[in-house]
């Protein structure tokens, strides 16, 4: 059943993940604007596949937000965060990981650097 679940990307579960931080939740189809005092972040969810192959989602240089966060699930987050920090995109990023039970866990920065 998990493989399943990460062919199709986490966008309800990472509204649900930025609207429980307390985040205003702009909508952009299936990638959304959170927005919390001064912070806003671009926030793309990924599936399994996507993650694979994210240069649409790295290369994009619009004037939009420089925090980027990218909502997978667990089991794709190690291979989405080795891509990423060789990929060395011009913004800063962060990695939400989500579970089967839509419990989440930030996985880059390190939990005690990310901002909330």
């Amino acid at each position: 059943m998990w493989m399943e679940t990460v062919t199709i990307p986490p966008t309800e579960g990472a509204r649900n993940v930025f609207r429980g931080l307390g985040y205003a939740i702009e909508e952009r189809g299936s990638e959304f604007i959170a927005e919390r005092k001064w912070r806003r972040v671009h926030v793309t969810p990924l599936c399994s596949e996507d993650v694979q192959e994210p240069e649409p989602y790295v290369e994009r240089g619009d004037d939009g937000p420089r925090l980027r966060c990218f909502v997978t699930w667990m089991p794709c987050t190690d291979e989405l965060k080795s891509y990423l920090r060789s990929a060395k995109p011009p913004y800063d990023w962060a990695i939400i990981g989500i579970e089967e039970d839509d419990e989440f866990q930030v996985v880059y920065p390190e939990p005690e650097v990310a901002p909330v």
